[in-house]
């Protein structure tokens, strides 16, 4: 292994609130990817970590879906502090420091399976920074009630424990810990750790920027806004494309952090061309706001009046599929668009198709896109930041944001000349394979190498 793909030797976990598949769009493949690119680049046996709460058997399902979708190698690598704290909660016994609960805030108790009291969690309700807040976790010890300071206390605990297990087991109790935080809320809850033998990485998957998402000199506010003031705390910040980079160094400064490390896709064998309908267009995203699959159906009574056969599938789910339906009925196109909900059948999915859609409002990468571009599908995209631009390239149509005339002429343009779509199918593969596990390694591993190689930013 040459020293631009070998990371350095460490410890490796990645973390997220939540990552399920079926429930978190791209982000719950994005994540195991990186997990992935992470022990092909040496690290031993890294973990994909959780905090979010659901019951046990609903992580167990959870984790045998990554195992049955080839995302993670093992069941074993895929671990939920919940179940943890449930199953044997020796480790968070030995945790805290003598207290009681804070007066005035409300608990919930967490319980074994023989109703035994394990912890009491407060519970801030509408508030979306409960995370942040520092009233007591109380740890319910055999010797007596033990505190920790908020989430960031419980979560810090958890992590600990992880990293005296693989320091045990190396033999070496100065070993490094590489924490890739893939949350928003979980980087800002650990930035208070001030272990030299840790290390922050966080990665972002989504645009920074205030609704309409056009405009980078706009105030950033909210959440965003938030996470922004705790830049300088990480060891490394992995962008996922150079643009967005570029917009948040110019405003807010790089601390010599910043890193563009896109998300990975497995390239694939090459789809067959024969295989595709030649007016078939496909989306494969959440319906949420944030996809603004309505611009695409408004779109489409002019895309169908133009090439009567032409058929738009659009694959996912999400709180607005019952919406898009009554605006498929409202504007008569019932026959010619198709929700079909969410599959396990991409490829299959890509491969009948000859357009990949996507009207998105905003996105950080747009994982999808890359996916259909190494299926060979030319794309049309609305060209937004951040992402499309710079996954499409030479093999795709970019048309304004908002334009649903722009959206229908470009796909009308590419329906009816077969020539051109073939042209940008020839030419998808090569824009895909930037996005590749061999084509994003070397980045991946040089940001890390420099994370490791700094004193921790939280030191001091």
């Amino acid at each position: 292994m040459s020293p631009d793909t070998q990371l350095p030797d460490a410890d490796y976990v990645v973390l997220g609130s939540r990552i399920a598949l079926g429930l978190d769009g791209g982000f719950a493949v994005a994540v195991p990817a990186r997990l992935r690119l992470l022990e092909a680049s040496g690290a031993r046996a890294p973990l994909m970590l959780s905090v979010d709460g659901q019951p046990a058997e609903v992580h167990a399902a959870q984790r045998q879906a990554f195992v049955d979708g080839g995302h993670v190698q093992s069941a074993s690598r895929v671990r939920n502090l919940f179940d943890e704290l449930v199953a044997d909660p020796a480790w968070l016994f030995a945790a805290g420091e003598p207290g009681a609960p804070t007066p005035g805030v409300a608990y919930r108790t967490v319980r074994d399976a023989a109703d035994r009291p394990i912890v009491s969690l407060p519970v801030f309700e509408n508030d979306p920074e409960w995370h942040l807040r520092d009233a007591n976790v109380v740890v319910h010890a055999p010797g007596g009630d033990r505190v920790l300071r908020g989430f960031g206390g419980l979560y810090i605990a958890w992590l600990e424990a992880i990293a005296g297990e693989r320091r045990a087991a190396a033999g070496d109790p100065d070993r490094r810990f590489v924490v890739v935080c893939e949350s928003r809320q979980i980087g800002e809850a650990l930035v208070g750790w001030d272990d030299p033998r840790v290390r922050l990485v966080h990665t972002v998957h989504n645009s920074h920027l205030a609704a309409p998402h056009d405009d980078p000199a706009a105030p950033v506010t909210g959440l965003w806004e938030r996470w922004l003031r705790t830049l300088e705390a990480y060891d490394a910040v992995l962008w996922p494309t150079s643009a967005q980079r570029e917009d948040v160094a110019e405003r807010f400064g790089d601390p010599g952090t910043f890193h563009v490390v896109p998300n990975t896709i497995e390239l694939g064998e090459p789809a067959e061309a024969a295989s595709r309908d030649p007016h078939r267009v496909v989306m494969l995203n959440r319906l949420a706001p944030q996809k603004r699959v309505d611009l695409a159906v408004r779109a489409w009574p002019a895309v169908v009046a133009a090439v009567p056969d032409a058929h738009l599938d659009v694959y996912g789910e999400g709180p607005l599929r019952e919406e898009l339906q009554a605006l498929v009925d409202e504007l008569g196109v019932t026959a010619s668009v198709t929700l079909h909900g969410a599959t396990s059948e991409r490829d299959a999915v890509f491969d009948r198709s000859s357009v990949f859609l996507t009207s998105t409002a905003f996105e950080g990468q747009g994982l999808s896109i890359a996916e259909a571009l190494a299926r060979g599908l030319p794309v049309v995209s609305t060209d937004v930041r951040y992402g499309p631009r710079e996954a499409v390239g030479d093999a795709g149509v970019l048309v304004p944001p908002g334009d649903v005339d722009a959206l229908a002429a470009a796909l009308i343009d590419l329906l009816q000349d077969d020539a051109r779509r073939a042209e940008l199918s020839a030419r998808a593969r090569a824009a895909a394979a930037a996005f590749a596990p061999d084509a994003v390694q070397p980045a991946l591993v040089a940001a890390l190498r420099a994370a490791v190689a700094a004193p921790s930013r939280r030191v001091g």
